[in-house]
């Protein structure tokens, strides 16, 4: 079948009122898996670019102010003038708050970690950051695909994300695991639970399984009411040049509850 460039050309703009990611993600429903991959990558590049100036230039630059503000503050106070030395270390920190709050845009843009370490440690790293607590178990895991690694990493953000907003009081955990064949992750939590008949699947869902279709893999959402959530995902052959980096027919990856925890 024939795909004409009409039919897969992408929007010159999201529409308004919907966040440029979420579009992106929604591209995979109307595209061709392998065109929606790239579209997706190249918003992963965007992502990861931007990350990159906030970290080097608006990080650095309020950085070297909270230092200038420290020193003056110290200053003032060997000088005697301790009414200066206090408010300019309280601009300090005002300067402190906003680097905080640049690092956690920049985390949600695309996490530097993602792309330095790799996926274990980054969803150990944003777990740290999470409304509630969350029990990460990710050892082991070789380094995939980076849109493989992007697509898992925002998705398991989003159903944390989730289970924060709707379960209620809960536990929540977070295992990731390889076979020879595929990646696995699982998001699961012990709150109240929905009955997915009963509710049409929402935006966030929806992007969830977008992401994860266009690298190839699928995700099932198992919830009952007062039983909690569990989101399950599969990618297969996820690792760069896969066929020669498949482990041998016979190996066989560890379950999930023997995976050594990597807890936040």
């Amino acid at each position: 079948m024939s795909v004409s460039v009409k039919d897969t050309a992408a929007p010159a703009a999201a529409p308004a009122g919907q966040q440029p990611g979420a579009w992106l993600e929604s591209l995979s429903r109307v595209l061709p898996s392998g065109l929606a991959r790239r579209v997706l990558a190249v918003g992963d590049a965007d992502r990861q670019r931007i990350e990159q100036d906030l970290h080097d230039g608006v990080q650095q630059r309020l950085t070297g102010l909270r230092i200038r503000l420290a020193l003056a503050a110290e200053s003032f106070q060997d000088r005697g003038d301790t009414d200066a030395s206090a408010a300019l270390n309280g601009f300090g920190e005002e300067v402190q708050q906003a680097i905080e709050e640049v690092r956690a845009v920049a985390r949600g843009v695309y996490p530097l970690m993602l792309a330095s370490e790799g996926l274990s440690a980054a969803l150990v790293s944003a777990s740290r950051y999470s409304a509630q607590p969350v029990t990460v178990s990710a050892r082991g895991i070789r380094r995939c695909r980076p849109e493989v690694e992007s697509a898992v990493y925002f998705t398991c953000l989003a159903a944390i994300d989730n289970a924060a907003k709707h379960a209620g009081p809960a536990e929540v955990y977070l295992r990731a695991w390889e076979t020879a064949q595929a990646l696995h992750f699982t998001i699961g939590d012990t709150g109240c639970g929905f009955d997915p008949n009963g509710i049409p699947s929402g935006a966030g869902l929806n992007n969830m399984h977008d992401r994860v279709a266009a690298v190839g893999g699928t995700l099932t959402v198992d919830s009952r009411p007062s039983q909690g959530t569990r989101v399950h995902g599969t990618v297969p052959d996820p690792w760069p040049g896969a066929t020669a980096g498949r482990r041998p027919p016979g190996h066989r990856a560890a379950p999930p509850a023997a995976l050594g925890g990597l807890s936040a």
